[in-house]
């Protein structure tokens, strides 16, 4: 079957090729920025690239426990990788626009408060932080259970992030609306089936 063959394949690659891969995108987007492929405006635009590729990443690890659950495809062992490159590229997106774009110290708070689209930015970024510190081998092994309620903050961050990147899009675009319906989606698959059952009722 196709899902022994993925799974056996899975098991034969190592997760810190998720973090070689994962960080080529950023030196292209960089390379862009540098050579003039990112247009006329290639901070905006190469904070843009760093933020939808975190985005993406977000996605793709919300992906796991629906594609064990409905479809038998194991790539837990990547999960952890995934997430950690999520902060990555949120983080690389943050820097770009702290030292290239905003650059006035006191203008970022300013930014941060009257802005709604960074306000629910820097939430979502707010939220990874402990994700992230707590994303190793000691960690888990030390909190348990409370490990996994924790991460469980992946949800708010990743409706966080796709609202985000609606309100700071021009008008309703249909981009990020799709990314929103897809983490709502890849939400709502995570509910218990028997929520939605029908109460039985006893006839006589």
């Amino acid at each position: 079957m196709l899902k022994d063959r993925v799974n056996q394949t899975a098991r034969r690659v190592p997760a810190w090729l998720v973090y070689v891969l994962g960080i080529l995108p950023a030196g292209y987007f960089l390379f862009l920025g540098l050579s003039g492929g990112l247009g006329a405006e290639p901070i905006k635009a190469l904070e843009h690239e760093l933020g939808e590729f975190a985005l993406k990443l977000l996605v793709a690890g919300l992906c796991i426990t629906p594609l064990r659950k409905y479809l038998g495809v194991n790539l837990l062992k990547f999960r952890r990788a995934i997430g950690i490159m999520t902060f990555v590229y949120v983080a690389l997106h943050l820097l770009v626009w702290l030292v290239l774009d905003v650059q006035i110290a006191s203008q970022i708070w300013a930014d941060i408060v009257k802005r709604p689209y960074i306000t629910v930015g820097m939430g979502a970024f707010a939220l990874m932080i402990p994700l992230a510190v707590t994303s190793n081998a000691y960690s888990v092994r030390r909190m348990g259970v409370r490990w996994r309620k924790l991460h469980k903050l992946t949800y708010g961050i990743a409706v966080l992030g796709a609202l985000h990147f609606i309100m700071l899009s021009k008008g309703l675009q249909l981009e990020p609306l799709i990314y929103m319906g897809i983490v709502l989606i890849l939400l709502a698959l995570r509910i218990p089936s028997k929520k939605f059952a029908l109460p039985r009722w006893r006839m006589g």
